[in-house]
Order: structure tokens, then C-alpha cells, then sequence
């Protein structure tokens, strides 16, 4: 080793003094870096090395890189040249290589699972196909070029796991730590996130993107696309601060005052009590999209997936869990002390504000008494009442006159009710309850209230000086102790409202086409391998698997983006934001949004469903979904990145990352709410009892083992009842697309090189390594206990200990003992 480390040395000096030699003759370079001053991505706060935000190709042609080449004897040179470079790439890769492997195993030995000579052949389950775990290379030899993939790609794809793995720690012990250990020592949490994982780099690198899209020339042959330029309009209004200083709270007071019937904590005595209707109030606030107590929306009808129908629900507490009002702790003071506070940044006049500020607090505490968790409404959801809008109001018996409410709201838009439209109640003894808490408040204790929720749901888009006063409680509530830049703030603001004027663009620019053709053809295996594990499942019966089988053959998929916004015709695009026209006042802006918005949404209860049209979600969302109602799963274009996606990437790298999210979203469609949901995406009976209750014994073990697990961050245990669906999903989905890759390597492995520095892991091995890469994690105190009472998905130490030690590959591929640390024994499954 050491005389090959010395002769690359030397070889690498003479080649470089070459090459600088020819170079200083020949080139006459501008100097300017690639990641230019004003675009780099400091990634000192997420270390996601391998999403460092570079500027697309199209920049790199500027007019500002000349080259000044002398004309005769470039003939000669430049082939010269040219070799010398190509040696010169090559033996500075093998030497980053060797210099991994040196630092990797200097730090410490492997582990007695993966440091032996050769692993032992291993046979997969019989159902499935064979596979052998190939040699490992020793410290010793210098990495084959055959053997070892040295492509730009796989060093940084070496250097991100080795910065990431702990080596010191047995895999079979505790998974976690081995695959994120150094993970967790290098990464911090930003000053303004509650949390840092893999999303957060890839979001983090969205949001640049978003931003320069926002803010670069747009592309000539778009210059007159109108939803393009009031993205930016909408965008440019909110980044300007010096007009939300000026006007932005008297825009907001405006509204409250001319519309809302006033904020009565900063009118004191002279809030006029007669003038109250709780009823319009409301239906004033839904205009503008947002629902206070009750929420209603028009949804897919869960029994006809053809149709539409209305949906009543409890609204959300602003506190997000009832567990939060019960003592009075710091989240309690810091939420009061806000309320006071902006009040206080609105008026001179204090005298009330102290008391109304209270009031507000208790009867928002009062209703948070009947407020149902995460956790209830999945174990309840046979207590959803279907009925039709005639019958409301005798079903509901309440006072408060909803069907009054509900029919005027769709009446606004256009959309006339009648007497035989569905509606679907859900959490009804809620809704009972607090109307009945309603019947006794005060008017002025529900105006101000409502009007609070209202105005706290705005805070974000008013000024500094308003923003800043929110501080305080964003620390206690969220874990953060900064905001965002207002950039990526308002960045992810035009997102979120215009996010498919911004994809038109960002597909352009960001999106590699090939990963949607690589994503399809994974999709194709992954499902397949599911359709072999229900064909061979032992607890179904063969009605339910049959059943089960059409349902994952009709799966649909929708990967990257939607067909019209990679064609020339602007349309669809056009036609889907020509309302949205904005001024330069950015509160006004936003009010028409929501205006917008809930119409759109109340206008589409007599559209028929498109179950084959793209999503809500726009390509620019790192996330991915399953619809039971669409029977659907799509994969936004942001998502297919690394170290989820990469075109370059070793097999096992992509299976191990975006194909393990494939399988969890398939896995979607037959946990314990998607296996209510047919092939049709209908909720109806499609089980034998009998499969039904072996899967409920089954998902049993699932959340009893969810439930026994502890967050020592907290000390707080996790709630496997309200994550059951998605623990479900993340160990069907890892086994899917295990199963998936070992069909493929059976024929393909050879093509299937290892990374540099990590030699001594197997393809096998290095598939488990990526998938821990995507759930390394690290929370403040409030984002965890957060996550925890109101979160569906488990923290991301147990979605890569559960579903790793449930999994008898992991298992053998690491050489553990059944019941050892890492190694649940029995195992639960139920797919």
C-alpha cells in the first residue's frame, strides 16, 4: 500500500507540473469558478455533498469564458495535452480511492459481519431468486478497475457514505448508528429547521432552485407565458420588504376591519357585539380558504371514485394536539404571550389586550377537549356518518346551522346544492360538542378568536417587524431559533400556490429525462417482485390474493412531471392560472390566491374524477404518494435526485434509494387504510374476513413493536396505532425493492461495480447502507416530541431499525444472529 501511495504521489506531481507547464503556454483562461460567489450553496448546515447546487449547463456558456488558443500548434498539442489530462483523471480517482480505503481502514477494523475474506454464499428465499454475495476485497490489494466503479459519480457517492457510516459500530447491533453515526456528528441543525435529514438537503437545494427560477431572465420562448411572469409578480411583491413595511398590515387590517367585522382585542369597548353573525364569519373566512373549528372541502367520494362529494371534519387547533393545552407549560405561556403580542404591534390602545388575549387562549382550550387525534381518527374511521345534505341538519342536531353554512359556500361559487348531494361527516361527536361550547361562548370571545386564527395563519407574510415578534414562539413550538431567508420563504410560497408555472421551468432545467425511463422500468420490477410475494403469501386466502394481485397490476404511475408541461403548447398551463393576475401588494395578492384557491376547490363537486390525471402536487415537490382513490402512485421530478435517484449510480444505490420509496408507496395500497380501497379506488368490502383478520393479527405486531420503541432524545415512547400505516409501508417497501434488485443482479451484477473506500461492503450490503442514508436524522427537542403526538411517520432512527430488523435479508447479508441488537426476533410482517 505504501509504495503505491508514494508512486501515485510522484506520478500525480509529474503530471500535474506537465499539464500546468503546457497549460501556462497554451491557455489563456478567465478565471471564474464554476459555483460562482453568488450562487453557492453553503452547505456547511445540511453537508449534502453530493446535491451541491451548481449552476445548470446553459450558464456555463457565458460570454464571459474566453479562451485564446495560438493557432499553429494546437494540432500537436492539444492530442498531447489531452493524454496527459486523461492519465492525469485516472490516477488521481485510483489514488482517491486508495486514499479512502487507507482512511477507512485506518480509522477502525471492520466489523466482525463484513470483515471477513469472503462472505459466504447465501441463498434467497425459495420464492425468489438466488443470490450470492461476491468476495470482498481486502486492506491489502489495490482497488480493481473492474471490480471497483470510479466514475465522478460513485467517488462522491463513496466519499457521502464514508462521511456517514460509524464503522466502530456493529450493524447487527444497532443499524442506525452503524449507517448514520459520523452522519450525526458532522451535521448540525440550521438555526432555522427543527430538524436535518436527507429531505432537507434535497429541499434545501429545491428551494435554491425555485429562487433562481424565480429570478433569472425567463427562458425567450416563455417571455409571454402569463403564468410564468405572475409566478414572478407574486414572488417579486413578496420579497419586498420595504412595501410590506409600509402597507402591508393596513392591507390585512382592511380586510379584517371591511370584511371580517373587525378584531375586537384591539377595538376595546367599542367592538360592536350586535353586529356578530357566527355563520358569516365563517363562511368570510372559507372564502379565503381557511376553515376555523369546522373544516368542509370537496373530496373524491371514498365509495364512488367516479364522483365527487362533501366532506365535514373538525378543523385544526393551532397547537396541532390537545395533549398541548392540558398544563400550562412553556408552549402554553409562549402561544399566549404571541397572542398578546401582536395585538399589542397593532394598537396603542392595551387596556383589553391582556384579558381578550386569555379568553382566547381557554376557549381554544376548550375546544381542544374534544379535538381527536392523528391516532383516533385512523382506529374511528367506521364512525364516518354518510349522509345527504337534506338530512344534515336533523343528523347533526346542532344549533349552529351548517347546512345554512356548507349551501352558501358552494353558492359563492357557483355551485347551487340540492337536497341529494352526499356529504361525509367525520369525528362527529366533535362537531356535537363544540357547537354545543359554541352555544355558550360570547361573541366577542368567537369573534376574536376566529379572527385570530386568521391573522396568525398570515404572520408569515407580513413584515419583519411583525415576524420577528413570532420568534419566540417558533423556538418553544418548533426548534428553531432564525427564520428562513425571505427568499426561499417567499420561494416556497410561489410554490406552493403556483408550483406548476415554476415546474414548467424547472423540468427544463433541473430534471434529467433519463431518470424518469430508469424510474419506470423499476417501477415495472418492484412491482412485480410485490406480485410475486402475494402470490406466494401463506395468510391470504386465494379470493383475497387474487383480488389483491388485480389491484397492483392496476396501479398507475406518474413519474417527473405531467405530459403538458414538457410539450411546446402552453394551454393547460395557461388555463390552470388565468385568474391569477397580481398587483405589487403582496397581502392583496395573497388574499386573491386563497380567494382563488377555495373556489377552485368548491367548483369541482360536479366535475367527473380523472383518475388517470396527474396529482395536486406539482413536479417541484420532494415527496412522494399513493391515492387510494386514484389507485396511484406518482414520484414529483424533485425527488428523483440523489442519493434517492442517479442515472450513474450503481443499481444497488438506486433500488436502495428511490426504489425502497417505490415499494413504500405501493406497500400504501394494502396497509391498514389502502386495503379498505379496491382496484377502483372504491372503499368497499373486497377481503375475505378471514384474510382480514390475519392481517389484523399481523399489523398487530407491527405497531406493538413500533409502540415498545423509545425516543431517549425525549424519553418519549412512539405511538404505533397513529404510524401504523406508514411502518407498514416502509417494511413492505424495503423487502419489495431488495427482492427487485437481487432479480436483477442475477442476470446484471456483473455490470454492478463497488465504490471506492468500500470495498470490503457487497452490493447487498451497500443497498442497506443508502437506504439508512435516506432516514438519517436529527431533531430539537420540539420537533421530536412534535413529530411524536402528531406526526403519521416514525422518526427516522426506527424507519431504519424497524423495517432492517423485521428483515431476515439484512439478516444474512450481514451475518446477524436472530434477536441480536439490530435483529427483531420474531419477526413481525405483514408484507
Amino acid at each position: 500500500m505504501t509504495n503505491t501511495f508514494l508512486l501515485s504521489i510522484l506520478l500525480i506531481l509529474f503530471l500535474f507540473q506537465i499539464n500546468h507547464s503546457l497549460a501556462s503556454s497554451l491557455f489563456y483562461i478567465r478565471d471564474r469558478s464554476i459555483l460562482d460567489d453568488g450562487n453557492q450553496l453553503d452547505r456547511t448546515d445540511n453537508h449534502f455533498e453530493l446535491n451541491a447546487h451548481i449552476k445548470p449547463s446553459y450558464d456555463l456558456m457565458e460570454s464571459d469564458h474566453q479562451y485564446r488558443i495560438p493557432r499553429l500548434s494546437c494540432k500537436l498539442i492539444i492530442p498531447v495535452l489531452a493524454l496527459f489530462l486523461g492519465i492525469f483523471l485516472i490516477l488521481t480517482i485510483v489514488f482517491a480511492a486508495l486514499f479512502g480505503v487507507e482512511r477507512n481502514k485506518s480509522g477502525s477494523s471492520p466489523t466482525a459481519s463484513t470483515a471477513s475474506a469472503s462472505l459466504t454464499t447465501s441463498t434467497a428465499s425459495a420464492s425468489l431468486t438466488t443470490s450470492t454475495n461476491p468476495s470482498v476485497v481486502t486492506t491489502t490489494q489495490a482497488p480493481s478497475v473492474n471490480n471497483v466503479c470510479l466514475t465522478p459519480y460513485c467517488v462522491k457517492a463513496a466519499n457521502y457514505l464514508l462521511q456517514s457510516i460509524d464503522t466502530e459500530v456493529e450493524p447487527c447491533e444497532n443499524f442506525f448508528e452503524f449507517a448514520c453515526g459520523t452522519w450525526l456528528k458532522n451535521n448540525r441543525i440550521p438555526d432555522d429547521a427543527g430538524s436535518v435529514d436527507t429531505f432537507n438537503g434535497l429541499r434545501n437545494q429545491l428551494d435554491v432552485n425555485v429562487v433562481d427560477i424565480l429570478t433569472s431572465p425567463i427562458p425567450s420562448d416563455l417571455n409571454n407565458t402569463q403564468a410564468v411572469i405572475n409566478a414572478r409578480r407574486l414572488y417579486a411583491s413578496c420579497v419586498n420588504e420595504t412595501a410590506l413595511a409600509s402597507d402591508g398590515e393596513r392591507a390585512l387590517l382592511d380586510v379584517i376591519n371591511d370584511e371580517l367585522g373587525g378584531w375586537p382585542i384591539l377595538q376595546g369597548s367599542s367592538w360592536n357585539e350586535s353586529a356578530f353573525n357566527l355563520t358569516n364569519l365563517m363562511s368570510k373566512l372559507r372564502e379565503y380558504n381557511q376553515n376555523v373549528i369546522f373544516g368542509f372541502s370537496t373530496s373524491t367520494d371514498d365509495k364512488n371514485s367516479s364522483v365527487n362529494y362533501i366532506r365535514l371534519y373538525q378543523s385544526d387547533l393551532a397547537l396541532e394536539q390537545r395533549s398541548n393545552y392540558i398544563n400550562t407549560t412553556k408552549l402554553t405561556n409562549a402561544y399566549s404571550r404571541l397572542i398578546s403580542d401582536i395585538a399589542k404591534a397593532f394598537t396603542n390602545d392595551t387596556t383589553m389586550i391582556d384579558g381578550d388575549a386569555k379568553d382566547i387562549f381557554d376557549f381554544e382550550k376548550n375546544i381542544s377537549v374534544h379535538h381527536w387525534t392523528p391516532a383516533e381518527q385512523r382506529a374511528r374511521q367506521n364512525e364516518t356518518v354518510r349522509t345527504v345534505m337534506g338530512n344534515l341538519t336533523q343528523m347533526l342536531n346542532t344549533s349552529f346551522d351548517f347546512t345554512t353554512y356548507i349551501q352558501d359556500m358552494y353558492a359563492s361559487s357557483n355551485v347551487p346544492l340540492n337536497d341529494n348531494d352526499v356529504i361525509s361527516v367525520s369525528e362527529l361527536d366533535f362537531i356535537r360538542n363544540v357547537s354545543a361550547i359554541l352555544d355558550e361562548a360570547s361573541p366577542r370571545v368567537m369573534q376574536n378568536y376566529i379572527v385570530w386564527r386568521f391573522i396568525m395563519n398570515r404572520l408569515s407574510d407580513m413584515s419583519k417587524r411583525i415576524r420577528n415578534i413570532k420568534e419566540p414562539f417558533d423556538e418553544v413550538f418548533r426548534g428553531t431559533i432564525a427564520q428562513r431567508p425571505r427568499s426561499i420563504t417567499c420561494g416556497n410560497m410561489v410554490n406552493s400556490y403556483m408550483g406548476f408555472a415554476v415546474s414548467k421551468i424547472y423540468i427544463r432545467q433541473y430534471f434529467d429525462e433519463s431518470a424518469r425511463n430508469q424510474s419506470m422500468e423499476m417501477i415495472k420490477n418492484i412491482r412485480s417482485t410485490f406480485i410475486e410475494m402475494l402470490t406466494n403469501s401463506t395468510w391470504m386466502d386465494d379470493i383475497s390474493k387474487n383480488r389483491s394481485i388485480e389491484k397492483a397490476l392496476a396501479i398507475d404511475e406518474k413519474i417527473g412531471y405531467p405530459e403538458y408541461l414538457g410539450s411546446n403548447n402552453m394551454t393547460e398551463l395557461e388555463n390552470m392560472y388565468k385568474e391569477y393576475v397580481f398587483s405589487s401588494s403582496h397581502i392583496n395578492n395573497l388574499l386573491k390566491v386563497l380567494q382563488i384557491k377555495s373556489n377552485e376547490s368548491l367548483r369541482t363537486l360536479r366535475d367527473p374524477v380523472d383518475r388517470k390525471a396527474w396529482g395536486s402536487s406539482p413536479p417541484t415537490t420532494v415527496n412522494a404518494f399513493y391515492s387510494p382513490s386514484k389507485n396511484q402512485i406518482s414520484f414529483p421530478g424533485a425527488i428523483l435526485q440523489t442519493p434517492f435517484f442517479n442515472k450513474d449510480a450503481p443499481k444497488y444505490l438506486n433500488y436502495g434509494g428511490i426504489g425502497v420509496v417505490i415499494g413504500h408507496e405501493i406497500t400504501h395500497g394494502f396497509d391498514d387504510s389502502g386495503r379498505q380501497f379496491d382496484k377502483d379506488g372504491n372503499r368497499v368490502s373486497w377481503w375475505t374476513q378471514e384474510t382480514i383478520d390475519q392481517f389484523t393479527e399481523r399489523k398487530k405486531c407491527i405497531v406493538d413493536q413500533y409502540s415498545n420503541y423509545t425516543l431517549t432524545q425525549i424519553n418519549r415512547t412512539l405511538n404505533g396505532n397513529q404510524t401504523q400505516g406508514e411502518n407498514i409501508a416502509d417494511n413492505g417497501g424495503i423487502k419489495e425493492s431488495f427482492y427487485a434488485y437481487q432479480k436483477w443482479a442475477a442476470t446484471n451484477g456483473q455490470n454492478d461495480r463497488k465504490l471506492p473506500g468500500l470495498e470490503e461492503y457487497s452490493p447487498e450490503q451497500l443497498f442497506f447502507m443508502n437506504y439508512g442514508q435516506i432516514w438519517c436524522t436529527k431533531m430539537t427537542d420540539a420537533n421530536a416530541l412534535n413529530r411524536i403526538l402528531t406526526g403519521v411517520h416514525s422518526p427516522g432512527e426506527f424507519r431504519i431499525r424497524g423495517p432492517t430488523s423485521n428483515f431476515d435479508e439484512f439478516d444474512r447479508v450481514f451475518g446477524c444472529t436472530p434477536g441480536q441488537g439490530n435483529s427483531q426476533s420474531p419477526k413481525c410482517s405483514v408484507w
